[in-house]
């Protein structure tokens, strides 16, 4: 893989040096083991943090001319490109920021790793943001790797003034409200097919899904079927994924991420939400106790509502005169009749009557049966 490399001509390294005040025998130098340093992941870093800012290109200032030209042609003003939002402003970013598994941020032990970029964006909603930019050079397993040192990196902990455990990370950078670490953005800069380019992303989202996807924790049954639950996220790590195109050309407020654990493309907002948390849980548990509560009150002013009616068509019981209603007890009673208590009683006293009356006839059906003559047989 190889890219052209471009030098300022002896005009534009005046015009350089203009406008950041240099002389100009200082601007222009090429390093000459840029490639052997790595200069292609550098330059996808800079477009990287670029895309995130996606500052507007600036005009540059006309360099005077040793020589009037003959004609004097008017020059056009150039229209300059309009750019989506950007995130962050320059001062910002940090780049190639060491993350000490063990030992200090000056000395970082053995085994730790290097951010490509580091944002911090508070102005913006962003306390911290960690990028990581790849172009396709390592093994999807060394970049899963990469994302679990990250998890062992934030893990870590330091006494603070009062002698407590704090995470070693927040000595350094502003703590965030969010579930979990502090989100690593994984920027894939290869100019390759959007399939390729997937299948990159879900590859490394399948072999780092331990730093990412959170417990399941059960929570309450909230009716004969379903069963409500959320995903604890507190130890793991955010991941969000995008590529550089889609960055560059939507920027980083557009719908160009994928957070590793979510179905779809997001906006970073969505992207940095858990909407399977135990908040959102919370927010639900809210929404069905508000739903009950609501349920229960028209059920009670339902029969405050029949009771009401029931009263005003009552009757007085003929037999006992007790009050009584339109559905009074067990079953219906008609308008005017005995209470539900007395109808029971006369029933009851109807039934024993009737099997008093036909244990009688049943006697007396066997008496003549059994009467004079009944030797006879």
């Amino acid at each position: 893989m190889w890219r052209d490399l471009w030098n300022l001509t002896t005009a534009g390294l005046a015009s350089a040096a203009t406008e950041v005040g240099r002389p100009v025998r200082e601007m222009g130098g090429t390093a000459r083991d840029a490639a052997k340093a790595g200069a292609l992941h550098a330059l996808a870093v800079t477009d990287t943090i670029d895309a995130f800012r996606q500052s507007p290109p600036l005009p540059t200032k006309p360099v005077a001319r040793r020589t009037t030209a003959a004609a004097s042609v008017p020059v056009q003003p150039r229209v300059l490109p309009a750019r989506p939002q950007g995130l962050g402003h320059l001062r910002g970013w940090e780049t190639e920021v060491p993350l000490p598994v063990s030992g200090t941020f000056t000395t970082p032990a053995r085994g730790s790793l290097r951010a490509d970029a580091v944002l911090t964006a508070p102005e913006d909603g962003v306390p911290v943001l960690f990028v990581e930019v790849d172009n396709h050079t390592e093994p999807a397993a060394v970049v899963a790797r990469k994302i679990e040192a990250y998890r062992r990196f934030f893990q870590r902990t330091t006494k603070n003034h009062r002698g407590r455990d704090v995470p070693f990370w927040s000595t350094l950078w502003d703590d965030t409200d969010r579930d979990g670490y502090p989100p690593l953005a994984l920027v894939f800069a290869k100019n390759v097919s959007p399939d390729t380019a997937m299948n990159r992303i879900k590859t490394i989202r399948d072999l780092s899904t331990t730093c990412w996807q959170g417990t399941w924790q059960s929570g309450s049954k909230y009716d004969h079927t379903s069963k409500d639950g959320y995903r604890d996220y507190a130890a793991t790590v955010p991941v969000i994924a995008t590529t550089l195109t889609r960055l560059q050309r939507h920027g980083p407020h557009g719908p160009v991420w994928w957070r590793y654990g979510h179905p779809d493309w997001e906006t970073l907002t969505d992207a940095l939400d858990n909407p399977t948390n135990h908040r959102a849980y919370r927010l639900r548990e809210e929404q069905r106790h508000s739903k009950r509560n609501v349920q229960e009150q028209q059920e009670r002013q339902e029969r405050e509502e029949t009771l009401r009616r029931q009263k005003a068509a009552a009757w007085l019981c003929p037999t006992c005169g007790r009050e009584v209603l339109p559905d009074d007890g067990w079953e219906t009673t008609p308008p005017g009749g005995d209470c539900s208590v007395c109808t029971s009683t006369k029933n009851r006293e109807r039934e024993t009557a009737e099997a008093l009356a036909a244990e009688e006839g049943a006697e007396r059906e066997e008496a003549k049966r059994n009467g004079l003559f009944g030797f006879l047989r």
